[in-house]
């Protein structure tokens, strides 16, 4: 409701209702220097790409920008009026965006660089094999799912059974073994087993049936077999155009001809907002790491003036869900609010909102004498890293 300055090391929230999530969402906020901003115009947001925000220094963080050349290459050293104790020893930084895999992978088994990420997976083992280096894995908060158009009755995905026949028929843990092999976590929620208010009692993944698969569609009305539009960015997850293949193909087993459109994230997102798309691929990340996010972002009826359902592109709406979520953005007690969250999964997986697939590993590279911190929200922080 306000926030008020108490001196010039503390600030009070006033928040308008209980919010246990709030300790979490504020590891987010970054801080400007308000004169700075009002002198700069740049006090508020702007949809502007290279405000004058975006392309100089400011703040108070642990490094500054020394050299910005937007698409090459950022430099940062040291800030050395930064508030806390160094836990670095780095003098200089370089980031490179080498948006190849090869070229990233040559890079650092060459010794150009010090460290990448992602590695692609069929590269790991080459990485590790390598002298001198050495690869990363962990299991990020990001879950990959399927989602549906389904805003409304003349949309395919409409008819829960076909939403529930997908289900049936996608193959995850092929998935993980062939692509990801072995190295990504199956998951039917929408969030992971790490996150607050994962539901632990609603865990179990439908099984791999075509049979009953086929006979959803004949039900369903599409005994001859259903054509479908399939939305898939290319650049963006770690294997997406191919699991969209690989899922292409599972859906032709049973009669549900997908015609996949793979494209780069730079307009996969802008398009599948714009031009819905029958099935699409999303990978989600709490901010958070807590089951509230998805619920507000995914799963609520979307309404631009509420900020709700702002990614909820296949338009699911269920007037409980959305009743639910004020209480869980509220509640204080961990069962009372962990109740509710159940009852969400409970409603959404019997609907097929989405047909979550698995978390998305972490696999970094890095030369082996490069000690580095890897956070499950896939952020890599700089004054977490030592050179040895």
């Amino acid at each position: 409701s306000r926030v008020e300055k108490v001196d010039d090391f503390t600030v009070d929230f006033y928040t308008t209702n209980p919010n246990p999530i709030f300790p979490d969402s504020i590891a987010n906020w970054m801080i400007m220097d308000a004169g700075w901003a009002e002198a700069n115009n740049v006090a508020r947001p702007t949809s502007e790409t290279a405000s004058f925000a975006t392309l100089n220094a400011n703040g108070t963080g642990a490094f500054r920008v020394v050299e910005r050349a937007p698409g090459f290459k950022t430099v940062l050293e040291p800030f050395e009026n930064w508030w806390d104790e160094a836990t670095h020893n780095i003098t200089r930084a370089t980031f490179l965006p080498l948006t190849t895999d090869a070229t990233r992978v040559a890079a650092l088994l060459t010794g150009e660089v010090d460290m990448i990420t992602p590695i692609p997976v069929q590269d790991a083992g080459r990485v590790a094999a390598a002298d001198g280096l050495k690869v990363l894995n962990g299991i990020e908060a990001r879950v990959i799912m399927l989602g549906f158009d389904q805003n409304d009755d003349s949309d395919t995905f409409a008819e829960p059974k076909l939403r529930e026949a997908v289900a049936r028929t996608v193959d995850v843990d092929a998935i993980l073994k062939t692509l990801m092999r072995g190295n990504a976590e199956g998951v039917y929620q929408l969030v992971s087993p790490a996150m607050r208010g994962y539901s632990s009692d609603q865990s179990e993944r439908p099984s791999v049936d075509l049979e009953a698969a086929k006979s959803l569609l004949r039900e369903a009305g599409h005994g001859d077999g259903l054509e479908v539009s399939f939305k898939c960015p290319n650049d963006r997850y770690l294997n997406d155009e191919a699991v969209c293949q690989a899922v292409t193909g599972m859906l032709a087993k049973v009669g549900i001809e997908a015609n996949l459109d793979a494209m780069p994230v730079s307009r996969y997102f802008a398009d599948v907002r714009e031009n819905p798309s029958d099935l699409y691929l999303l990978g989600w990340s709490p901010g958070t790491f807590d089951h509230e996010h998805p619920i507000r972002f995914l799963l609520s009826t979307p309404n631009p003036e509420k900020k709700l359902g702002s990614w909820n592109f296949g338009g699911y709406s269920n007037a409980r869900v959305d009743e639910l979520l004020a209480p869980i953005q509220s509640e204080l007690d961990e069962d009372k609010r962990q109740a509710m969250i159940d009852e969400v999964v409970k409603i959404t997986q019997g609907e097929i909102a989405y047909v979550p697939l698995y978390v998305q590993p972490l696999i970094w590279g890095a030369r082996e004498n490069i000690d580095l911190v890897q956070r499950p929200d896939n952020f890599f922080i700089l004054r977490w890293v030592n050179v040895n």
